[in-house]
């Protein structure tokens, strides 16, 4: 069978562990066989930045928004200990959190249905999409550790030199301080992006920050959201038959937890870091959810949702067999390719990549899968494969597929 063409590369983001070793293994035996891949390469994993000083993840960010459609690997954002680990110049900023300052969007992530792996909630029927800021708040937030007694402000000051104060507190010993910010043209591309993708998709949305107690900062957030909406879509979500509200994130979270499903729940940046996870796990597993990154000048960027596999990757290190489940990276490039294809009128590339996720469904609903999903399946005789057996079982079913 010939190989697929492609007309425009996509940016191909490497990274680190164990998912840099399953990176190397999808590429082998899911791509490369079947489509003539095109791609720009930048290896971020943290040797590399470190050797650059990180401006490869600036290069990687401004590649992504050349070519329109990027697939990134899980990355390591290292904290002091892997600064000793890595011989590292300094402790390095997470790569996801500089691309998506760069490119301003939002990270819409879904779980990955599969019949015989049930969510942990009973009454959820459908997927819940989360549509995550990918700007701002504890990501880009300066940091102080706080020695002795003393007095510890917010001061703004303006291009004519006029200040604003307002006191944070006045310490009477040790403590820490952090101040983060956001910016409104950030949070309005963000609303746009969740309103737009919910009629896309035809479904309700839903934010929720914290107005109450925060009455500035996450008020702002409400207000920008509810005023784009009345001004520029309102009209459109009543054709369409779906919904927005807002709530509070406390409320949101008691309300997800009773619901079938089948809606968009957008969250600030950190919140939606910690409900994608919680939604994911929930569903049935972290290697079980898709994550792109939409920025509003049309730019697209595929993640798998979770981490490096740190404990895989060691075992693999020495020798040991390991069980790694490969779904999310997978799809991330499955997402990829669609795109690509999508965006050069490649119907044949799209289609392969629908198949590549059908391959993988088909591949679990059949019974074989890795070990992270044969201790929670109500299939009743699971086959748990190795990390290259599941890729290969993956192949074998996208090979009767083409």
């Amino acid at each position: 069978m010939s190989k697929i063409q492609m007309t425009t590369p996509l940016v191909e983001m490497d990274g680190d562990e164990m998912t840099r070793i399953l990176w190397s293994m999808i590429k082998e035996e899911l791509l490369e066989p079947f489509v003539d891949l095109k791609t720009e390469y930048y290896d971020l994993g943290l040797e590399c930045r470190n050797d650059t000083n990180d401006q490869i993840t600036i290069d990687s960010a401004n590649a992504a928004r050349k070519y329109g459609v990027a697939v990134k690997c899980a990355t390591i954002t290292p904290n002091a200990a892997r600064m000793d680990e890595y011989h590292l110049k300094e402790m390095w900023k997470s790569p996801n959190g500089t691309i998506r300052a760069m490119l301003d969007g939002t990270v819409f992530r879904a779980p990955i249905l599969v019949k015989g792996i049930e969510p942990c909630v009973k009454n959820w029927k459908k997927p819940i999409t989360i549509a995550r800021h990918a700007y701002g708040d504890v990501y880009k937030a300066a940091e102080l550790k706080i020695p002795d007694a003393g007095k510890v402000e917010l001061v703004y000051t303006a291009e004519n030199g006029t200040e604003t104060r307002e006191l944070i507190h006045n310490f009477t010993g040790a403590g820490i301080v952090q101040g983060q910010h956001n910016l409104n043209g950030s949070i309005e591309s963000f609303a746009r992006s969740c309103f737009t993708y919910a009629l896309d998709v035809k479904q309700d949305l839903w934010f929720a920050t914290k107005d109450t107690i925060s009455k500035k900062y996450d008020h702002s957030f409400k207000d920008i959201f509810q005023e784009i909406f009345d001004a520029e879509y309102k009209e459109s979500f009543g054709k369409a038959g779906i919904t927005y509200f807002y709530t509070l994130i406390d409320d949101a979270v008691a309300r997800v937890m009773k619901s079938e499903g089948g809606y968009i729940w957008a969250c600030k940046n950190y919140d939606g870091d910690v409900m994608s996870d919680m939604i994911s796990s929930a569903f049935g597993s972290l290697a079980m959810m898709t994550s792109v990154l939409v920025s509003p000048d049309g730019c697209y960027e595929y993640e798998a949702a979770h981490g490096t596999v740190q404990r895989h990757y060691y075992k693999h290190l020495n020798g040991e067999e390991t069980s790694t489940n490969s779904v999310a990276t997978i799809f991330a490039w499955s997402g990829a390719l669609r795109k690509r294809g999508e965006l050069d009128a490649n119907e044949e590339l799209a289609s392969f990549a629908d198949k590549l996720e059908e391959a993988c469904i088909k591949t679990i609903e059949e019974g074989k899968m890795t070990k992270d999903l044969a201790l929670i399946t109500t299939n009743p005789n699971p086959t748990v494969l190795n990390s290259r057996e599941f890729i290969l079982a993956i192949r074998k079913s996208l090979e009767e597929m083409l």
